[in-house]
């Protein structure tokens, strides 16, 4: 999911030749062009179905865009999906320009019962939680089988995250690695993250759950690691690759 998640970055036809070379022989594309007031110009997205597996993917933005957007205290909340709590605006605008499509394309495609799955990184992450969301709370036979998102920024507050961890119990993977500053915006107490935490330590190990403490113990590790790094740790935490590399450590090592 999390190689998935990147694909939603590439050119059309590398993400089409990257998703026929893992089986999938249908791609579709979905790109929405926004004049808003903060800045993210487009949303990007794709759906990729095989006979067994259907997955859309989300396009994260750069943690400075993102970082600009997400602090500033006079985005508004609007309603979310089937009027469930309140979601960021721009979350709910980027969302609304391409799920209709989105929605549309996987019910055509899926013949023949496949499972269905949403992924996305950074922006791309709250974008798959919210698409989940959606998926289900406006038509409720369509749970989606997962939602594993990376480096994802808090998208609601806490009545529809409430709902959305009752619904999707075992289905949601929220992973954050280390120092990742995303994962702390926008700032509380409003907006608030749904549950299934998944952390990497500043040694690349996996955990479900780390006390506070522990947590801020590690955070110190990770950025007493990379003192002289060209970017901060925070940064250099949320980019993909980076996550990749964490996942490979856990491979090798349950090897």
């Amino acid at each position: 999911m999390a190689r998935a998640a990147g694909l939603a970055g590439l050119d059309r036809g590398a993400l089409e030749k990257e998703a026929r070379d893992w089986g999938f022989d249908e791609v579709r594309h979905f790109e929405s062009t926004h004049a808003m007031p903060f800045p993210i110009e487009d949303t990007q997205a794709y759906v990729m179905a095989s006979d067994r597996m259907i997955v859309t993917g989300f396009r994260g933005t750069e943690v400075l865009k993102i970082y600009d957007w997400l602090t500033d205290v006079n985005t508004p909340p609007v309603p979310g999906p089937a009027d469930k709590g309140f979601v960021h605006y721009g979350f709910h605008q980027a969302l609304r320009s391409v799920y209709p499509g989105i929605r549309d394309t996987v019910k055509e495609l899926r013949t023949e019962g496949q499972t269905v799955w949403f992924t996305g990184h950074s922006l791309g992450g709250a974008l798959a939680m919210l698409a989940g969301s959606t998926f289900y709370f406006e038509e409720p036979r369509l749970l989606p089988d997962g939602v594993y998102t990376f480096g994802q920024p808090r998208t609601c507050e806490r009545l529809l995250a409430g709902a959305h961890n009752a619904a999707f119990r075992q289905r949601c993977y929220r992973f954050v690695n280390n120092n990742d500053i995303v994962p702390h915006l926008p700032p509380g107490p409003f907006f608030t993250h749904v549950e299934a935490l998944r952390y990497f330590d500043a040694d690349g190990g996996l955990h479900e759950a780390m006390p506070l403490a522990a947590r801020l113990r590690d955070g110190a590790k990770g950025v007493s690691a990379d003192l002289f790094a060209p970017e901060t740790d925070a940064v250099k935490d949320h980019h993909l690759p980076n996550y990749l590399a964490a996942f490979e450590k856990n491979l090798a090592r349950a090897r």
